[in-house]
């Protein structure tokens, strides 16, 4: 029997096998844990990595052992305290509930490990993937530009490149005139050499003086430049992969959208924020707070301020499409909208919400995003998005009604789409 035996060296990360197996085991685990860091961390913690919980009663291993019944006699050494008959209590548990041991017996904690940045955000993001992209695809998204490709023997005058032009003249003339030129030396220092001798007038001094002639022609006859030499420069549409988007953010902050709400607000849109930033490197947030009217203003006071009054989303609607056509035009920059509101709005308004949509908005961007929190039954609003949802593929709607409910959401609004 052959027996087989690695030496190879183990690498500084001899252990990212097992790691992996680990994960592999614990993924339901460790995507309960990633859900549930939702809502309890700080948003701007939310991409760091992440400890995780494993119970030990889930690290047991499957064992054969004796069946019930039958007689076994078992000896226990060290026993100094207990005789037949006694009653052991269980071990008490650890001060934080997890396990632990009393003073009299043992016990096991959970088994507690941490997850780099980049595994945490690859199960968190497991299985998701941003919807269909009419104008393009998010994985890849193909921007052309012109990029160099060598030179090309016949091309526009424009793109004549003249110093690569000169060499191929510079060879060509060197190739085409080697032959005449050796032969032309040769034939000089014979018709030296008989100079010398003295029989510069006989018939073979004759001979080489034509043949001197003939190969000096025959250099002379050979172009400085010629057609085959030209050289131009080659250009081809290159893609490459776009690297800006911005991210509008529309909120109601009217006198019905509560602090609750808000807080339920900001982890959807800071989920959004992530999930782009995982394919594109360049993203621009544009916060637009709304009540009666519509401004657009910083992080800080789009979370933190709350106006009284009534509530008038086309004011927000109208806001981002004309902030769109002046800073981002569609040919340079991928555009993605969420909103959220508790769904309370003036019913004269919802209509011209769903108009402004349909006719101003969605041609204009590539994915639209409406979550609706905390409302106790649809509002007008929400039956006017309903028929845009209908029509168009690029918006999508769902409604949050806990903090527990964020991430659940968010998973169907961007989950991938069956082939």
């Amino acid at each position: 029997m052959s027996q087989l035996i690695d030496r190879r060296l183990s690498g500084k990360n001899r252990s990212a096998v097992n790691r992996q197996r680990f994960l592999r085991r614990f993924k339901g685990q460790i995507r309960k844990a990633a859900a549930e860091a939702v809502s309890g961390r700080k948003v701007a913690d939310l991409e760091r990595g992440e400890k995780i919980s494993i119970p030990s009663k889930d690290l047991s291993e499957p064992i054969f052992h004796h069946g019930p019944g039958g007689r076994r006699n078992v000896i226990h050494p060290g026993n100094k305290e207990f005789v037949t008959g006694d009653r052991v209590d269980r071990p008490k548990a650890g001060a934080d509930g997890r396990g632990g041991a009393s003073e009299d017996g043992e016990g096991m904690d959970e088994f507690v490990f941490e997850l780099s940045k980049e595994e945490f955000m690859e199960f968190f993001f497991q299985d998701l993937a941003l919807p269909d992209l009419v104008k393009k695809q998010l994985a890849a998204v193909p921007e052309v530009k012109r990029a160099r490709a060598g030179f090309v023997s016949q091309g526009n005058p424009a793109n004549l490149h003249v110093v690569r032009s000169m060499k191929q003249a510079i060879g060509r003339r060197l190739a085409l005139a080697s032959g005449p030129r050796d032969a032309l030396r040769e034939a000089e220092a014979a018709l030296a050499e008989l100079v010398e001798q003295g029989l510069a007038d006989c018939p073979e001094a004759a001979e080489l003086r034509d043949e001197i002639d003939a190969l000096k022609a025959r250099i002379a006859a050979v172009p400085f430049i010629d057609t085959w030499d030209m050289r131009y420069a080659h250009r081809v549409d290159q893609p490459t992969p776009s690297s800006q988007a911005v991210m509008f953010c529309l909120m109601d902050v009217s006198g019905s959208m509560d602090e609750g709400r808000k807080h339920i607000a900001k982890r959807f849109f800071m989920l959004l924020y992530l999930f782009l930033t995982r394919s594109y490197e360049r993203i621009e947030v544009v916060f637009i707070r709304h009540h009666t009217v519509a401004k657009e203003v910083d992080e800080d006071d789009f979370f933190t301020s709350r106006e009284s009054g009534g509530t008038v989303v086309s004011s927000a609607l109208t806001l981002m499409r004309e902030i769109v056509l002046e800073r981002y035009p569609t040919a340079n920059w991928n555009i993605y909208a969420a909103q959220a509101s508790d769904g309370d709005n003036w019913e004269d308004d919802s209509p011209r919400c769903r108009a402004l949509l349909n006719d101003g908005i969605l041609p204009l961007v590539q994915y639209y995003a409406y979550v609706e929190i905390e409302a106790e039954q649809p509002q007008s609003l929400w039956r006017e998005y309903a028929k845009v949802k209908a029509a168009s593929r690029r918006f999508a709607m769902q409604r949050i009604l806990t903090l527990a409910d964020i991430y659940p959401v968010f998973r169907e609004l961007f989950r991938k789409k069956a082939a």
